[in-house]
């Protein structure tokens, strides 16, 4: 089994200081990411996994911006608005880095 395309879409927020504090994201991933692990330990073959967009990107299903997905904020609005040179890391990039650096064992926020 590989899992693909696994994500949550949401609007996040870019608070005063530039961050993007995405804990739903992290949460939603470290859910499924520990359920992959059980599986792993109860037999399953599971030989892969990847999120969906490390980028943010346009919904499929609403053709908008608003809704993200990626582990990099994307400086782009559903109007057309803003820069695409302009990207920031979430917190949850730098929490999945940490996840792929240590082949899952590190998935605490």
């Amino acid at each position: 089994m590989f899992i693909v395309e696994n994500g949550l879409g949401a609007v996040d927020q870019v608070e005063e200081d530039g961050s993007i504090q995405d804990d739903y994201r992290i949460d939603y991933l470290r859910s499924h990411l520990l359920e992959a692990r059980e599986a792993i330990a109860d037999g399953v073959d599971l030989i892969g996994y990847t999120s969906w967009g490390p980028i943010d990107l346009v919904s499929a299903s609403t053709a908008e911006m608003k809704k993200r997905y990626g582990f990099i904020y994307v400086d782009r609005d559903n109007e057309g608005n803003g820069t695409l040179d302009r990207k920031k890391k979430k917190k949850s990039f730098d929490w999945y880095e940490q996840v792929i650096a240590t082949n899952g064992e590190h998935l605490d926020a």
